[in-house]
C-alpha cells in the first residue's frame, strides 16, 4: 500500500514538472514572437520607404516613356538642299526610325537645317530589323552600326529587368515589414540607373558611327528630348537606390548589440 502511494506521488510530481516546463516553453515562445514583432519597421520608417520608392517609380516611368519613343536623335538635311519647297529630316530611337518631309515655309527663317520634327508634314516610319533579320538600316545613304544599336537596346532592356526586381524587393519589404529587402532593392535600382546611362552613351556612339559611314549628304544631328528623359531617369534611379541604402543603414545587425541609453543597472 505504501509503495503504491509513493509511486503515485512521484508520477504526480513528474506531471507537474512537465506542465511547468510546457508552460515556460510556451511563455518563452510568446516572448520570442513578441521580440520579433518589435524588430519590424515603424509607421515612420514605412513612410520614408514609400517616399523613396516614389522617387524610384518616377525614374522607372521616365525610362519607359523615353525607351518607347523614337525621338532619341534628329538628323536634318539643310533646308535648301533639295532646291524645292520641301526638305527632309529623320528621327529614330532604339526600335523605330521615321523620315519626315516638311515644308520649308514652315521652318524658322533663322534655322539653316530642316526641322524640328514637331512641324506638320508627311512621315514614313519603319521598325529596325536589327532584332529579326539582322539587317542594318540606311538613313540618307548612311548605314547604321548594328552591333552598337543592339548593345544600346539590350542594356536598356536589362535596366528594365533590374527595375522590376527592385520594385519586387520593395513590395516584399513593405508587405513583410522587414528592412532586409532594402539592400537588394538599392543594388537593383543603382545598377538599373547605370545601365540606362550606359545605353545612352552607346546610342550616341552609334549615331556618330552612322554619320561617319557616308559624307555625300551633309546632316545636322542633335539628341532629342527622349535622351534627356532617359538620362534624367538614370540619375533619379541612382539617387533612389542610395536613398534605400541610407534607410537600411540604421537597421544593420551590429547596432542591435549596442546598449540602450535608458537601460537600468
Amino acid at each position: 500500500m505504501w509503495s503504491n502511494f509513493f509511486v503515485q506521488q512521484e508520477e504526480d510530481g513528474r506531471m507537474g514538472v512537465a506542465g511547468a516546463g510546457q508552460g515556460g516553453g510556451m511563455a518563452g515562445m510568446k516572448g520570442f514572437r513578441g521580440q520579433r514583432r518589435t524588430n519590424k519597421m515603424s509607421d515612420s520608417q514605412e513612410g520614408k520607404i514609400k517616399l523613396a520608392f516614389f522617387v524610384a517609380i518616377v525614374g522607372v516611368t521616365l525610362t519607359v516613356l523615353g525607351m518607347g519613343t523614337e525621338f532619341w536623335v534628329e538628323l536634318a538635311q539643310p533646308k535648301n538642299f533639295s532646291g524645292n519647297q520641301t526638305c527632309q529630316m529623320a528621327h529614330y530611337g532604339l526600335w523605330k526610325g521615321c523620315v519626315r518631309t516638311l515644308w520649308v515655309a514652315d521652318i524658322d527663317p533663322e534655322r539653316t537645317s530642316c526641322g524640328p520634327a514637331e512641324l506638320p508634314g508627311d512621315s514614313n516610319c519603319t521598325y529596325f530589323k536589327f532584332f529579326t533579320s539582322g539587317e542594318n538600316a540606311v538613313i540618307f545613304k548612311k548605314t547604321t552600326n548594328r552591333n552598337l544599336n543592339l548593345a544600346a537596346a539590350v542594356l536598356a532592356l536589362l535596366s528594365l529587368t533590374m527595375m522590376v526586381m527592385g520594385s519586387i524587393c520593395i513590395a516584399m519589404s513593405l508587405s513583410k515589414g522587414v528592412i532586409f529587402f532594402l539592400k537588394p532593392a538599392s543594388f537593383c535600382f543603382i545598377l538599373s540607373g547605370v545601365l540606362v546611362l550606359l545605353s545612352v552613351l552607346i546610342f550616341h556612339q552609334s549615331v556618330l558611327a552612322l554619320l561617319s559611314s557616308d559624307h555625300s549628304i551633309p546632316l545636322h544631328h542633335e539628341l532629342s528630348w527622349s535622351v534627356a528623359c532617359v538620362g534624367s531617369a538614370g540619375a533619379i534611379l541612382i539617387f533612389g537606390g542610395f536613398l534605400f541604402i541610407i534607410l537600411a543603414l540604421p537597421f544593420s545587425p551590429w547596432q542591435k548589440c549596442l546598449p540602450h541609453k535608458n537601460s537600468t543597472t
